[in-house]
Formats: structure tokens, sequence, C-alpha cells
């Protein structure tokens, strides 16, 4: 049986993994993201000390990275996290540093991409060809697969930067995101919602008017994401969408959105089950990366 490495490459911390199946995880290590030498040495160490350890060779290492990435094969800066507000990561070669230290070929893709190809092998999206996951946490990205393959396009989806309906009198909050204000990530990610309180929004009850708000801005969102790739599901993970309380008044406003335009079974009488958490739960970033592995060394 072949395996797999997979990084769950984040701004905050790595994870790096080997083995299967979320049923077959051979090794698994974590560690604080810090400069880009320090950390992709630390990712390196692990895959060749195992491999070295139990005398095995790796099929193929996958890598779901925030970013930006450069996706483009005939890039000069293929393989390089771009234009990212991190400290020190912008340009940073992750793909050559690792493929070149390990030996071993290394499959890279956006995190969110990554874990859509988790929870499509082995979750909530699983025998499903054209998905959307959506995270929703310290900032807002989508993951698009079609036809099971990730969509990169032009650059890749950047689907936590659209632009949304903003009523400025009802709701007067300028947005915090540092290129658009007021997009989908300005309005509606975890540093959004502190910065709207004035507290972490953890501790914030259900009842709170914000919940209504932020569950307003997601449905405008999904109702978006709906009528222009036309989904057969959608996920919503992220600490945000830990708020369960959220999915049943995210689910009513779509359907209050699309007003039946979209005259399907899926949203019209069983959205319960076309808009879901992540079953990998926390796992599915890095479950995702050996996901992205498997299927490009299997093809």
């Amino acid at each position: 049986m072949e395996l797999y490495g997979g990084v769950e490459a984040g701004g905050t911390k790595f994870v790096c993994a080997i083995g299967t199946s979320p049923e077959d995880i051979r090794a698994e290590v974590r560690f604080p993201t810090t400069e880009p030498k320090e950390t992709l040495a630390k990712t390196v160490d692990f895959f060749r000390q195992y491999m070295v350890k139990n005398n095995a060779r790796l099929a193929g290492i996958g890598v779901g990275s925030f970013g930006p990435l450069d996706l483009n094969p005939a890039s000069p800066n293929f393989g390089k996290i771009t234009t990212t507000p991190k400290p020190g990561w912008s340009f940073a070669p992750v793909l050559q540093t690792l493929q070149d230290a390990t030996g071993v070929p290394v499959f890279l893709d956006t995190d969110v991409n990554a874990a859509a190809l988790g929870e499509g092998t082995w979750g909530a999206a699983k025998g499903l060809k054209d998905y959307i996951y959506i995270t929703i946490g310290t900032g807002i990205g989508g993951g698009l697969i079609i036809n099971g393959q990730p969509y990169h396009g032009l650059v890749h989806p950047e689907m936590g930067h659209i632009r949304l309906l903003h009523d400025q009198k009802a709701d007067p909050f300028v947005g915090i995101c540092p290129f658009h204000g007021d997009c989908f990530e300005g309005l509606a990610s975890g540093p959004a919602l502190q910065a709207r309180l004035g507290k972490p929004a953890e501790g914030v009850p259900p009842y709170h008017p914000v919940w209504e708000l932020e569950a307003e801005y997601i449905a405008l969102a999904l109702n978006d994401f709906i009528c222009v790739v036309s989904p057969q599901r959608i996920i919503l993970g992220g600490g945000v969408m830990q708020q369960t309380h959220l999915f049943p008044m995210i689910r009513l406003k779509v359907q209050q959105y699309l007003n039946r335009y979209i005259f399907a079974s899926q949203i019209l009488e069983n959205i319960d089950e076309y808009i879901v958490p992540p079953a990998l739960g926390n796992r599915a970033g890095v479950m995702g990366a050996i996901a992205l592995a498997k299927l490009r060394t299997e093809g």
C-alpha cells in the first residue's frame, strides 16, 4: 500500500502527517509557523526521519497552504506563496524546497482546495464531483471542486473577497479587509466579528443580533456561489462555524434569497443536507493534503 505525506501549511501552525486515510495515520506532528527557513526545515526533517527510520519511501507529499499561491506551472514563481501579508513569507519557495530536500514528488494547492478534496475523499462530499468547501475563521476562503478536480483558473478562487450587499444604515461597520473594506471577509470573518463587537465572538450568546447579521452575510455569499457555480453541496467550516446555531439561520436565509428560483429538491426540500459542516472537522486540512497527494500520483 502506497504511503502519502500531507502538510497543512497554515499561517499559525503547520500540521504534517503520513498515512493512507483518516483511519491509517502512521505519524503526525504540528509546530508553530515561524519564518520560512525554520518552518520548512522542520517539515523536511519530519518526512526524512520517517523514511529513514522505517526504510520507506513516500509516493507523494501534498501541501495545502495559506496563500495567495502561484499554481501556474509555466510561471517563474510556480510553487511559491506570493503576496501574503504574513511577514517573511512573500515568494517563499514552498514546493521546490520540500521537493528538493525530500526527493519525493510534492503537490501544492490552496489550503481550502486541499480541505475540499479531503471532504470529497472521506467526508461530507464523498461521492460528489462538484462542490464547494468554505472556511470562515481568521479569514474566509473557498475551495471549488469541479468534476473531482480542484479549480484554479487564472490564479485560484478568492471567495472571501466577493462584494456583498451592505446596508450602511442598518450596519455602519466599515469592514476590516485591507484591500476591499467590506467584502465578505471584511464583514464576516472572525476578526471582523471581534472588531464589530469589541471582544472575541466565542462567548457571545446565540440570541445576540450579531449572529443574525453574520448569517445574512454568509447566506448572501452562498446565494451568489449557488447561482454561479451550481454546486452539488456546500460545506462550511472554520472557527466561526463552530457556532452551530448559524447553520439553520443560514439555510433559511439562502432559501429566502433564492426565492425558489433554483428549482432543486436539495435546496427546496433537503437544505439540511445541502449546506453542511465538514465531516472531518479540524482534520480536513491535513487529510485533504494527503488526498491531494493521492489524487496527483494516482492520476
